[in-house]
């Protein structure tokens, strides 16, 4: 049903391995909102209705310790708002996250595989017996449901997230959007693009604001939210389940295994090997850091704000 697949938009979260996928409404709430669309179905048939989109009923796990922070609920909410202007205004939104670091060889990747014969695989999971390692860095359009994995070879630093960016706004960027004044960046809390990050910011600064002339919005999930930025459901999980249980032999297995990854709802993803080494440990002065023209958003300044060119 087309109605609810739109209620669900921003609804939705999932397991980037699993594949699961969960909604934050109970099921009253989604009849209440189809009610309002002009559609009456009680809550038992909206929740068949999400068993045939793959949603299932789970039960509560005690995983999780602390607080969720005071503006979650409100971060969700301004990121959906600024997906919908964007979304009309048919500008780029990318979700961005780097995904698991894999050891490249005869290693033992979880999952199984229907085959006559078991894969041997190394007993102990050593460095010293890998070819090398892969961190995978993944970009989703959400307009055009694509992505691309840049295999970097060193180290997963926030110079390598945004050259990352800066490469699919010159690939897919300018072929699917280029008119496109403004991009919109989904990404979490942490990791090589946290908000928090100096150099994630001057990267973005330098390299895509100033260099394309790009103006750059970023939006930041909230701290523990990193399931609900849709690239983990809509990319990682997919390519996730299809190397499931074969070893990364070498780069090209992985290229090959994220190039053919199926999709029922027309997924498709490139991957390209990036072999620059990257240096940890850089760091960013206060001098450099007043320089970027960078404008904090009034709502939950911390996690949402604007990069804009500086003049040349």
């Amino acid at each position: 049903m087309k109605q609810l697949e739109a209620i669900l938009v921003d609804e939705t979260a999932g397991d980037p391995i699993t594949g699961v996928k969960w909604t934050r409404k109970s099921l009253r709430k989604l009849s209440q909102a189809l009610e309002d669309e002009g559609y009456r179905i009680c809550a038992n048939t909206v929740g068949r209705l999400l068993q045939a989109q793959d949603f299932s009923l789970r039960a509560n796990q005690k995983r999780l310790s602390g607080k969720s922070h005071p503006q979650r609920n409100e971060q969700f909410e301004y990121i959906a708002t600024q997906k919908m202007i964007f979304r009309s205004m048919g500008w780029p939104i990318i979700s961005v996250d780097a995904k698991k670091k894999e050891r490249i060889g005869l290693f033992k990747n979880a999952g199984y595989t229907w085959r006559q014969e078991e894969i041997a695989v190394n007993i102990y999971d050593f460095p010293s017996n890998a070819v090398g390692k892969a961190c995978p860095y993944g970009i989703y359009d959400l307009h055009h449901n694509q992505g691309v994995v840049f295999i970097g070879t060193s180290a997963d630093t926030a110079e390598f997230a945004v050259d990352c960016i800066a490469a699919w706004c010159q690939a897919e960027g300018k072929t699917y959007y280029p008119q496109a004044p403004l991009i919109l960046i989904l990404c979490d809390g942490g990791g090589s693009n946290g908000y928090r990050t100096r150099l994630w910011k001057r990267q973005l600064q330098r390299e895509v604001a100033d260099k394309l002339d790009l103006t750059v919005m970023v939006c930041h999930y909230p701290t523990g939210a990193s399931k609900w930025n849709p690239i983990e459901r809509r990319m990682f999980s997919l390519i996730s389940n299809n190397w499931a249980g074969q070893p990364l032999t070498s780069y090209e297995t992985v290229i090959n295994y994220i190039q053919t990854t199926p999709s029922k709802k027309g997924f498709t993803a490139r991957a390209e090997l990036v072999e620059q080494v990257y240096h940890t440990k850089i760091k960013v002065s206060d001098a450099e850091m007043n320089s970027l023209n960078l404008v904090r958003h009034p709502v939950c300044p911390q996690w949402n704000y604007t990069i804009i060119p500086r003049p040349s």
